[in-house]
C-alpha cells in the first residue's frame, strides 16, 4: 500500500514539474519581452528627440543668425547699428507672441504634428528674407519668419515633457538642447563667413533649405514612429480657450514667479548676447566671419554644459545650478566688458554659455512641470515671456549702444543676471519647501 502511495505521488510531482517548469519559462519570456519592448521604446523617443533636436538647431540658427549682420546691414541700409537691430526684435515679437496659438494647437492637434508643418512653414518666411529689397521688407520677413519658427523649440520641449518620466527628464531635455547650441554657433559663425564671401543674404538660403530638409525628416518620423503620433487632444481647444488656460495659469503663484523669471532673464541676457558680434567687430576690428567664430564660444559653453548635465544635477541640484549659473554669467560678462585684447574675450564668451544653459535649463524644466495637464500651454506660456523679454531687451540694449557703446549693456547684463539667480535660488528653495510640506 505505501508502495502504490509513493508511486502515485512521484507521478504526480512528474507531472506537476513540467508545468511548474513551463510557467517560469514563460514568465522569463514576458520579463525579456518588456525588457526588449523597453528598449525599442527608449531608442525610438531618442530618434524622436534627435530629429526635433535637428529642428532646434535651424531654430537657434535663425534666432541668431543676424547678430552677427548687424554692422553690415547698417551699412547697406544706411541706418545706426541699434536701429538695424530691429531685425532682431521683429523675429523674437513674433516668435514670443504666436505662442498664444501653437499652445492650444499643440494641444488639441499633437505636438509632434505641429512641429513638423511649422518647420517646413519656416522654409517660406525664411526664403524671403534673401530676397528682401530694403531694411523695412527685411523686418518684415523676419518677423513672418519668427512666427514659424517659434513654434519649434517650445512644442518640441512640451512633447518631451509628455513623453518622457519627470526624473529622466533634465537630463534629456540638455542633450535635446545641444541642437540649440549648435545652432546658435551655426547661425552667428556661418552668416558672418556667407557675408564675407557672398553677402548678408546668402544665410537665409542656408537656412530655408535646411528647414526643408529637417521638415521632410520630421514627416518621415511621425509615418514611421508611434511615439510620435499622440491620441487626438481636447477637440474643444482653441486660440480663445488657449490664452484663457494661459491666463488661468497665471492664478499660481509659481507660474507666476518662472514665468516672470524668464521674462526677465529673456530681456536681460539676449539683450546683452545679441550685441557681442557687434562689440568684438566696433572695438577690435574685426571682420564678420571672425567675430562670428569667436562668438561660438558660447555656443561651447553650452555644449560643456549639456555634457556633463547629469553630474552637475546630482552634484549641485537645481538651486545650485540656479546658483552657479547666474554668478558664472555674471563673471563672463565683466571679462567681455573689460577684456583689453579680442582673444582675451573668448573666455568669458564661454563662461556666458556654461552659465545660461546652467540657469535657463533650470528654468525650463520647472516649466515643463509647473502645469502637468495643461503642458502645451504652459510651455507656450514660458516662451511667450522669454521673447516678449527679448524683444524689449534687445530694444532697450539698441538705444544704448547707440548712445553710449557695447560696455555698459555688459556691466548691467553682469548684476542682473546674478540678482536674478540669486532670487529664483531663494524662490525655488521656498518652493520645494512648501511642495515637501504639503
Amino acid at each position: 500500500m505505501s508502495q502504490a502511495v509513493n508511486i502515485l505521488g512521484l507521478g504526480y510531482l512528474c507531472k506537476r514539474e513540467p508545468r511548474a517548469l513551463h510557467d517560469r519559462s514563460r514568465a522569463r519570456m514576458r520579463a525579456r519581452q518588456a525588457a526588449v519592448s523597453t528598449i525599442i521604446a527608449a531608442l525610438m523617443t531618442n530618434r524622436a528627440v534627435f530629429l526635433l533636436s535637428l529642428a532646434a538647431f535651424a531654430s537657434a540658427a535663425s534666432l541668431r543668425a543676424t547678430d552677427t549682420l548687424l554692422p553690415q546691414l547698417a551699412i547697406e541700409f544706411s541706418t545706426t547699428t541699434g536701429s538695424a537691430a530691429a531685425v532682431v526684435t521683429a523675429f523674437a515679437v513674433s516668435y514670443g507672441l504666436l505662442q498664444a496659438v501653437y499652445g492650444p494647437l499643440g494641444d488639441r492637434y499633437g505636438k509632434y504634428r505641429l512641429v513638423c508643418a511649422t518647420t517646413l512653414a519656416s522654409a517660406l518666411g525664411t526664403f524671403a528674407c534673401a530676397w528682401a529689397p530694403g531694411l523695412d521688407i527685411l523686418i518684415i520677413a523676419r518677423f513672418v519668419a519668427g512666427a514659424t519658427v517659434g513654434a519649434l523649440i517650445p512644442l518640441s520641449m512640451a512633447w518631451i515633457g509628455d513623453v518622457v518620466a519627470y526624473g529622466e527628464r533634465q537630463a534629456l531635455i540638455a542633450r535635446f538642447l545641444l541642437g540649440q547650441i549648435l545652432g546658435t554657433a551655426f547661425g552667428q559663425s556661418v552668416a558672418g563667413l556667407l557675408a564675407e564671401q557672398f553677402g548678408w543674404r546668402a544665410i537665409f538660403i542656408v537656412l530655408g533649405v535646411l528647414y526643408l530638409i529637417v521638415g521632410a525628416l520630421l514627416l518621415a518620423e511621425l509615418r514611421a514612429n508611434p511615439v510620435t503620433r499622440q491620441p487626438p487632444g481636447d477637440a474643444t481647444a482653441s486660440i480663445r480657450s488657449g490664452l484663457a488656460r494661459m491666463a488661468g495659469l497665471l492664478a499660481h503663484r509659481w507660474v507666476r514667479i518662472i514665468v516672470g523669471t524668464v521674462f526677465l532673464e529673456g530681456m536681460i541676457m539676449f539683450g546683452s548676447i545679441a550685441f557681442i558680434p557687434v562689440h568684438l567687430q566696433q572695438h577690435f576690428s574685426l571682420g564678420p566671419a571672425v567675430a562670428g567664430a569667436m562668438v561660438t564660444a558660447y555656443a561651447a559653453g553650452g555644449v560643456l554644459y549639456a555634457l556633463g548635465a547629469r553630474r552637475f544635477v546630482a552634484g549641485l541640484g537645481e538651486s545650485g545650478l540656479a546658483l552657479c549659473g547666474a554668478l558664472i554669467l555674471g563673471l563672463g560678462y565683466l571679462l567681455l566688458a573689460f577684456a583689453p585684447v579680442a582673444w582675451a574675450s573668448l573666455p568669458g564668451i564661454l563662461l556666458i554659455g556654461v552659465g545660461f544653459y546652467m540657469l535657463h535649463n533650470t528654468l525650463q524644466v520647472n516649466a515643463t512641470q509647473m502645469a502637468p495637464a495643461a503642458r502645451g500651454a504652459a510651455v507656450s506660456l514660458f516662451a511667450l515671456c522669454l521673447f516678449t523679454g527679448q524683444s524689449l531687451g534687445v530694444w532697450l540694449a539698441g538705444r544704448v549702444v547707440d548712445a553710449y557703446g557695447t560696455e555698459p549693456v555688459f556691466i548691467a547684463a553682469a548684476l542682473g543676471l546674478v540678482l536674478l539667480g540669486l532670487n529664483f535660488r531663494r524662490l525655488l528653495k521656498q518652493h520645494k519647501q512648501h511642495s515637501a510640506a504639503a
